[in-house]
């Protein structure tokens, strides 16, 4: 893929643009802390804005109770934003359940454009597929049952009772380099297949969302876990499909437990509300997460 020859071309301001971008199914962990507190201190380093967006699109696993959470974890770790839900800006709403015709316009635009088809495999397809030999750990390569399907794209008005998938582009090399993790090189149809950017359900899928509110917020850099390395080749094709301005990117490293596990929410006893609430300091959570500039 061939990188833009200046990614921040549809920015109205060379004004650095980061963001927190948490999703309230769960409370924030250390590995959150350890990502936030990188993204809060590069956009101070830079003097630039910073947004903090609530990525609340699936309404099966979020809830209010982890959206005030979140609030109150990040403000208590010292995080401060610039625009946002509790506080306004120019790219409201920062809610993505709110934003839904911003991602109704990106799906016709793809579907216009011939990138997506409607996909109605089941589950049991998939569950096949993700035993099958080319399994990669990420996330099934999709086996291509409904490619043939792209010719009647045009025949649906709305995205809703079908999957939509994107066409990748099998056997090309996307390629970025990351500021933490250095050059990255994945292979479409081969490291990741055809992805959902709607769901069934009539729910826009994370890949599409966060590209269009990326673009649409003008974030210059997007920090964030070291598992979205991927996700982030994925979205270099969404972004080149729809014409939108490519953002700089950084992903953390992981933190583990002491099984050598990756964070998840489901790791009540080292989430930031409990360890709050056993009477650990900002100080002493961000030395566990691996972050000791504080100030």
């Amino acid at each position: 893929m061939r990188p833009q020859d200046d990614p921040h071309d549809a920015m109205t301001s060379s004004h650095y643009r980061g963001r927190l971008a948490p999703s309230p199914t769960g409370l924030l962990h250390l590995g959150h802390a350890r990502t936030f507190w990188t993204a809060f201190t590069r956009a101070r380093a830079q003097r630039g804005t910073l947004v903090f967006r609530n990525e609340d699109l699936d309404p099966q696993r979020c809830r209010p109770e982890f959206v005030q959470a979140m609030f109150e974890d990040l403000r208590w770790l010292g995080m401060v934003w610039d625009e946002g839900p509790d506080v306004g800006g120019p790219f409201a709403p920062y809610v993505q359940s709110a934003r839904r015709q911003f991602y109704l316009q990106a799906w016709r635009s793809l579907r216009d454009r011939g990138c997506i088809y409607p996909c109605t495999c089941s589950r049991k397809d998939l569950a096949e597929a993700a035993s099958a030999p080319h399994d990669t750990g990420d996330e099934p390569l999709y086996p291509g049952r409904c490619r043939s399907r792209l010719a009647e794209a045009g025949r649906y008005p709305m995205p809703g009772g079908v999957h939509w998938r994107f066409r990748v582009p099998d056997g090309e090399e996307i390629g970025f380099t990351d500021a933490a993790q250095g050059p990255q090189r994945f292979a479409a149809g081969a490291d990741f297949g055809d992805f959902v950017v709607w769901r069934r359900d009539d729910v826009p899928a994370y890949q599409l969302a966060v590209v269009v509110d990326d673009a649409a917020m003008q974030i210059a850099e997007v920090v964030r876990g070291a598992d979205l390395l991927k996700s982030t080749a994925r979205q270099l094709l969404l972004q080149r499909a729809l014409g939108l301005p490519q953002p700089d990117y950084f992903h953390c490293d992981l933190l583990c437990d002491e099984r050598g596990q990756r964070l998840a929410k489901r790791h009540d006893a080292l989430s930031l509300q409990r360890l709050r609430q056993s009477g650990c300091t900002p100080r002493q959570v961000l030395g566990r997460s691996g972050n000791f500039v504080i100030g």
